[in-house]
């Protein structure tokens, strides 16, 4: 096992976030949630699947009272690298978020549109409030004004994996956020 994760290593040309600047920066994010939650009822909701690893750090990094919930959904289509800009909802939440306050966890943003998406669905459903935290915001490709209440990372508009981000389902194990060698995903 130790030899394949060094493996996927190879396949990444630079490290863009390392394991300390992760884990730094989820640890500022778990206060700031913290804060501004403090006696509210707090249903976070991970997109999965690549904000899961994101979720189970930032989580630990809470000190307030909350539940957690999960949603996942799909915009890819004809490549493996870009979006077709169709939202599905492949599982949605098995808890109703009517009057409460809801903070989406996602792990990168980059044109918006499925974010957009998600925010205006779970609009319909009356939550309390409706909050986004989002560990990497890729703004070059913004096509959709989205708002983002907690930011971990702003990033250039690189092919990034790991820390749950991936390509063709590889690289989620990998402890840092690093760009994939071009080669390895142009067609």
């Amino acid at each position: 096992m130790r030899v394949e994760v060094e493996m996927l290593k190879d396949d990444v040309g630079e490290i863009l976030i390392t394991e300390e600047e992760l884990r730094t920066r989820v640890a500022e994010l778990g206060q700031e949630i913290s804060a501004d939650y403090q006696g509210k009822d707090l249903l976070m909701v991970c997109i999965l699947r690549g904000a899961v690893i994101f979720l189970s750090d930032l989580i630990r990094q809470i000190t307030i009272p909350h539940e957690i919930d999960f949603m996942a959904v799909s915009s890819y289509g004809g490549t493996r690298t870009e979006s077709s800009g169709i939202v599905r909802i492949l599982m949605d939440l098995t808890t109703s978020i009517e009057g409460r306050d809801v903070l989406i966890v996602e792990d990168i943003v980059d044109t918006g549109l499925t974010l957009s998406y998600i925010i205006d669905n779970l609009q319909t459903r009356h939550p309390a409030s409706l909050r986004v935290c989002v560990l990497l915001d890729k703004r070059e490709r913004r096509q959709v004004d989205v708002p983002l209440d907690y930011v971990g990372f702003v990033i250039p508009d690189r092919f990034v994996v790991g820390y749950g981000l991936d390509y063709d389902e590889r690289y989620r194990n990998l402890p840092f956020v690093g760009v994939l060698r071009p080669e390895l995903y142009i067609e």
